[in-house]
């Protein structure tokens, strides 16, 4: 089955059961700011996204279980509230008010302050205290994927342990990338490093959670954290270039957002790395105005355009496609050509996205 099959037989499944989850929590308080609350919180989290989490839990799950098993679909929807969570937060920090284009949590609490004509605090301060929590409640609320499923307690307590883990290791990776926007002389290594734990840990996460669940157990696990972590890390060079040089309209993000908040993404430390010296102090000099014109950010793009550093992105991302393509190689004879078409679509998908 492929990629796009896979969406279509598992993604309305799979909103079924987070808002199944939220809903839950809506029904049973009687207080009226937390049926906004939770309500918020179910409309946020099914406004958009690709599942490609949950999708390859229940791939990895079916592929090594030897036949598809519906019983996997609530496990596999843990690390969708633990990746929304950190959207949350992550908007949060960024100040982005957009997120798949429609509003960010923290934002849309802003306007509920105005709305209510709230007088105490601050729409920005209530947005984002809200939003704080909302990170906090969704975090804790993902653990119930394994707490309440038709699998076994040690099954589960594995589960629990890869999300414990992964937590951390996305936490670790944003106070690197927070660390990183005041340093100077970067390597794309230290590019890499973070963003395998940012954004690599859940993919990875992801697919060690399917197997999990199934007879194979962790046999196959180091191929699979290749292919994952690869996979995460292919995702997030795409994003960088996609959060500058992306249609706005299709990503649902301004492409000015990573550029005004010095985001030393895969663009800026190749071109930092790339350009001379006179035009590395200019790049440099602009990134650091934290009060960036529409004209500076169209400078940077240049700079980022005479470095070449789209193409020496997608370079980048291509080599470490092939590493995952290589690790997919080795689990082949273990999985059917019918269960690997998909992880194939996967890599496809996630190299050639536009949004």
């Amino acid at each position: 089955m492929n990629f796009s099959e896979y969406t279509k037989k598992y993604v309305p499944k799979i909103n079924n059961e987070i808002k199944l989850i939220w809903e839950n929590k809506l029904n049973s308080t009687n207080n009226l700011f937390l049926k906004d609350y939770y309500a918020e919180l179910r409309d946020y989290f099914l406004s958009g996204g690709k599942r490609l989490r949950p999708l390859l839990t229940i791939a990895t799950f079916n592929a090594f279980n030897g036949k598809p098993d519906e019983k996997i679909i609530r496990p596999s929807i843990g690390l969708e509230f633990l990746h929304n969570a950190s959207l949350i937060h992550d908007d949060i920090i960024d100040k982005d008010n957009l997120r798949r284009g429609k509003p960010t949590f923290h934002y849309r609490f802003r306007e509920y302050h105005k709305k209510y004509n709230l007088k105490r605090m601050s729409d920005i301060d209530f947005g984002n205290s809200t939003g704080i929590i909302a990170g906090d409640t969704s975090f804790l609320t993902g653990l119930e994927a394994y707490l309440i499923n038709d699998f076994t307690g040690e099954l589960n307590l594995t589960a629990i342990n890869f999300y414990k883990t992964a937590f951390i290791e996305i936490a670790n990776g944003v106070l690197i990338e927070i660390d990183m926007v005041n340093q100077k002389n970067l390597t794309i290594l230290d590019y890499i490093n973070m963003v395998g734990l940012k954004t690599g840990a859940l993919i990875e996460k992801a697919v060690l959670t399917g197997v999990n669940y199934t007879k194979t157990g962790s046999k196959f696990n180091n191929e699979l954290s290749t292919y994952g972590k690869n996979l995460g890390i292919i995702f997030q060079i795409i994003d960088d270039i996609l959060g500058t040089f992306g249609d706005e309209k299709t990503t649902g993000k301004p492409t000015d957002g990573d550029i005004r908040e010095g985001k030393k993404t895969c663009l800026l430390i190749t071109a930092l790395n790339g350009l001379d010296d006179s035009k590395k102090n200019k790049l440099n000099s602009l990134i650091e105005n934290s009060d960036m014109s529409d004209e500076d950010v169209i400078e940077v793009k240049e700079l980022f355009r005479e470095a070449n550093a789209i193409d020496s992105c997608k370079d980048l991302a291509n080599s470490y496609y092939q590493e995952a393509k290589s690790s997919l190689e080795h689990l082949k004879s273990e999985i059917k050509d019918f269960d690997s078409e998909f992880f194939e679509n996967v890599l496809d998908f996630v190299i050639k996205r536009d949004f």
